[in-house]
């Protein structure tokens, strides 16, 4: 641009930019109260490893002692089955009928709104109560499970060499009480434990030689077990409850208790029978950890909590309880989401120094690289200083505005802001190369720091919006992908909106403070700023490219197919697998397998497992999948047939060959079950990539 000894008039309107110069102690104030109060927001941001979503499934359970599986699902889960396609936003509808049990597992559309689904789950129950009269009598339940959306970060494994499962249960309990007590717990559940039970085994043939019913002695058993109430004995002053004694309170009591014979004759109890104190059996699930019987307990943190802050807080618990626990019981630890999100958000802080250190060296030396000196270049580094000021103002108030709108910290939202970093600077790039230019031409500070406003502000503004449209269809999604991913739009629009205003209102403060430009000589014959051999090569090569334009265009399409069929090339996955260490192996056997089976080749399994190289710890659940210990964990339901593994390894290059070596290892050790090894996933819970369901009306074909 030829210079002018005389600057054009100011532009008439309103000019946010003079506006700041004008009002310049509101302008520091309000700079030095929103990076402090963004700074303040940055440790209040909840802190967790996935972004929360809402989960779009419910289990109804149903049992029906003694049943087929036939007519299990013939007259039980055929009609819930119906009951459910009435229920709003009914999208998918499995079931599993087996001999004795129904399970539905009931999925609405991912197009129901997160506020919706309480109410959706509301209608659930409230459908299957009124049509509970149509079931066959003996059933029990319907039981519902909606809560999918707890994650059990952190995993504890009680552990005791000669203890038995109740006296577990007895310090678990205590544990338990101990652990909700810290700050942000909001639930503390229990796996693996086993129930007692009192057993009474009766002799047939030695009920026949006593001349008893069984009937009868069932009755004498109930009566004399009963609560009864017997009134109550009222004095001038207090009332006495009266109760009726004899209630079984230990074993031998009931061993003791008389019964009566069909000629008259009492016999004991252990007479007739085998009475003894066990557990359920078959047991409904085992834990198992680094080859021992465990009790594990799971945490739930609260919603909005500071997931890092409650590992601190349940490593000085747990380190408290571990020293009350009795001789040869120990508290281990399986499961460490705080760790995780410990190492994330230490990433993310790493990657934000390198990159907040590229983009102030590159700006230091485009924005104030002159020829002369000593050296034949000298460096201005105060338009660089001005942006390198600009960033930890966006960041602060992007903090600010994240606290606001409820966004945590979590593996989306910090790489929002990594994607956000590299554009943030744009805006305030562009106004301080305007002014520096302008004030070279021989602009004051202050018409160069407007001038910058009212040449520049709109098509910045535009540039930001056009950007922050890309990330459009993110926001809009409505689906469960789509509400996980949505921070991706949400911090990158409110970071890339905010350094547009900062980049108007702070940008031109700044520079009047700390830009300076060797004064201006009137005198001096005009000269072209941009004359440098670079830009005389760039001008003549966009002049070529004007002139030339059909060729241009037909280079541009060129490349833009060029870049298509280059996608093709390109493995494609909408999320990548997980950086977590852990590696997840189901074992499946066919239906109806026992317990026992499943239990014996899950402990060889495990103990195979434990001498593989690189493996830290194995944890076993034997009867059911792992608890959901991250979020986009895909659950396995409770059933006799499958055990599920968690192969914790040292590190990632040790994961990653465990992984290769685990698919032979299980056809060698296990032909007998169906295996799969599997990393933890990112994303909305998927069982497998690709399935298919095949629908007929004949069972047998089916089948086939």
């Amino acid at each position: 641009m030829p210079h002018s000894d005389t600057p054009p008039p100011a532009r008439s309107g309103f000019n946010l930019s003079r506006w700041a110069l004008e009002h310049a102690a509101l302008t520091r104030y309000l700079m030095v109260v929103l990076m402090v109060l963004g700074f303040a927001a940055y440790f209040q941001l909840g802190q967790d490893e996935d972004p929360p979503f809402t989960f779009r499934a419910m289990v109804v359970r149903t049992y029906w002692p003694g049943a087929t599986a036939q007519q299990v699902a013939e007259q039980v889960t055929d009609k819930i089955e119906r009951t459910l396609q009435e229920v709003p936003y009914a999208d998918k509808i499995r079931s599993y009928s087996k001999p004795g049990e129904s399970q539905v597992i009931f999925e609405i559309k991912d197009s129901s709104r997160p506020a919706d689904v309480p109410n959706v789950w509301y209608t659930v129950r409230k459908k299957i109560g009124d049509m509970r009269s149509t079931l066959p009598g003996g059933i029990q339940g319907p039981f519902f499970n909606d809560e999918f959306g707890d994650v059990y970060g952190v995993i504890y494994a009680l552990q005791g060499d000669g203890y038995s499962y109740a006296e577990l249960k007895d310090f678990a309990d205590d544990v338990r009480q101990q652990l909700l007590r810290v700050k942000d717990v909001a639930k503390v559940e229990q796996f693996g434990v086993q129930d007692q039970k009192i057993w009474i085994e009766v002799s047939q043939k030695r009920l026949a030689q006593m001349g008893l019913d069984f009937n009868a002695v069932l009755q004498q058993l109930g009566a004399q077990n009963a609560v009864e109430s017997a009134g109550a004995v009222q004095s001038p002053q207090d009332v006495v409850q009266v109760r009726v004694g004899g209630q079984f309170n230990d074993v031998e009591q009931l061993r003791a208790m008389p019964i009566r014979g069909s000629s008259g004759s009492q016999l004991r109890l252990s007479d007739i029978a085998e009475v003894h104190r066990g557990y359920v059996d078959p047991p409904s699930v085992k834990v198992r950890f680094q080859g021992r019987e465990t009790i594990a307990l799971g945490v739930s943190m609260a919603k909005g909590g500071d997931i890092i802050a409650l590992g601190q807080s349940l490593r000085a618990a747990t380190q408290r309880i571990g020293q009350s626990l009795p001789a040869g019981m120990t508290l281990a630890q399986v499961q460490d989401q705080p760790a995780s999100v410990a190492s994330s958000v230490g990433e993310f802080v790493r990657v934000l120094i390198e990159a907040v250190v590229i983009v102030l060296a590159v700006s230091f030396i485009a924005l104030g690289l002159h020829k002369g000196g000593r050296f034949g270049w000298t460096i201005d580094y105060r338009p660089g200083l001005v942006v390198a000021i600009t960033i930890p103002l966006v960041l602060a108030v992007t903090f600010l505005a994240m606290n606001y709108f409820g966004i945590g910290l979590h593996k989306v939202s910090l790489g929002s802001l990594i994607i956000a970093l590299g554009l943030l600077v744009d805006d305030a790039i562009i106004a301080v190369e305007m002014m520096v230019r302008k004030m070279e031409e021989g602009y004051d500070k202050v018409r160069a720091a407007t001038f910058a406003y009212d040449v520049t502000a709109k098509p910045m503004l535009t540039g930001t919006l056009i950007t922050a449209a890309g990330f459009l269809p993110i926001g809009i999604a409505r689906s469960v992908t789509g509400e996980y991913t949505f921070a991706i739009f949400a911090v990158t629009v409110i970071a890339l909106v905010l350094s547009w205003i900062v980049s108007v209102y702070f940008v031109p403060y700044l520079g009047t403070l700390l830009l300076k430009v060797k004064p201006h000589d009137p005198h001096a014959p005009p000269r072209e700023l941009f004359d440098s051999p670079f830009y005389t090569r760039f001008r003549r090569t966009v002049n070529w490219c004007v002139q030339h334009r059909w060729i241009t265009i037909a280079a541009t399409v060129g490349i833009f197919g060029l870049g298509i069929f280059g996608m093709t090339r390109v493995q494609q996955q909408f999320f990548p697998d997980s950086s977590r260490p852990e590696i997840m192996v189901d074992i499946w056997f066919p239906e109806g397998t026992s317990f026992k089976a499943n239990e014996d080749v899950a402990k060889r399994l495990e103990q195979r497992l434990m001498r593989e190289e690189g493996v830290e710890s194995v944890a076993t659940w034997v009867g059911s999948g792992t608890p959901r210990f991250y979020l986009p964990l895909d659950q396995v339901f409770p059933q006799t047939n499958v055990s599920q593994f968690i192969v914790l390894a040292k590190d990632l290059r040790q994961r990653e060959a465990i992984r290769l070596r685990l698919p032979k290892l299980l056809a060698e050790e296990a032909p007998e079950v169906r295996g799969r090894v599997k990393l933890l996933p990112n994303g909305p819970p998927v069982p497998y990539p690709v399935q298919f369901r095949v629908v007929g009306p004949d069972p047998a074909k089916v089948r086939a």
